[in-house]
């Protein structure tokens, strides 16, 4: 009984797999407004039947997509506020470097719009609770902060693909540094504890995040 469920697991995660890659294959070609499930279905040699059994929509299977994408991705502060993490880099990006079949979804605007939307969600509560309890900024201030950092580093790597660009790495540590000395600005020292319950570190950026 269990090697039969481990090979339903298999064979489920494989046409899971193959509906996604099937999508991201019409992205590169149509709008994500004009991809249909009877063209996923096609390319991925199932049947209609087949893919409602794993999904509801389109929007469904971007949705398990960016779920995908994002899983391993380090939070906005664990990246942005870790000078003293070596070597510090943010998984999502190298991810989509590195895969060119993901790059496709910056290039769209749904797609695009939808992926910003996600990496907001996986920040948004540790960011500005961070931010609230080591600043004078309100939610409003702080979520404002989150999304115009989101947008921005959104259209820098949309530009550094489209440019084809081969120092990513160098620009992302120069925005990083931006980003870094904007959100230091805000942070006070005034003996509070910090969201991990230490204190604020020597420049009011907390020692362990």
């Amino acid at each position: 009984m269990k090697n039969k469920t481990k090979v339903i697991d298999r064979r489920t995660r494989y046409t899971q797999q193959t509906i996604k890659d099937s999508f991201l294959s019409l992205l590169k070609e149509k709008p994500f407004s004009k991809i249909t499930v009877t063209e996923v279905c096609r390319m991925s040699e199932i049947n209609r039947g087949t893919f409602y059994l794993h999904y509801y929509d389109i929007d469904d299977v971007l949705d398990s997509l960016l779920e995908d994408v994002i899983t391993d991705t380090a939070s906005v502060l664990d990246h942005v506020l870790c000078s003293e993490k070596i070597g510090c880099t943010f998984p999502f990006c190298q991810k989509v470097q590195e895969d060119t079949r993901l790059q496709v979804l910056f290039f769209d605007d749904v797609a695009s719009s939808c992926l910003l939307e996600k990496l907001c969600e996986l920040s948004k509560e540790e960011f500005i609770t961070h931010l609230m309890q080591n600043s004078l900024l309100t939610f409003e201030q702080a979520e404002a902060v989150l999304y115009f950092q989101m947008n921005g580093c959104l259209a820098i790597n949309k530009k550094m693909l489209k440019n084809k660009c081969t120092d990513w790495r160098e620009i992302q540590q120069a925005v990083d540094h931006f980003i870094r000395a904007g959100l230091e600005s805000f942070l006070i020292c005034d003996g509070r504890q910090t969201v991990s319950g230490k204190g604020p570190g020597p420049s009011g950026t907390p020692e362990t995040l």
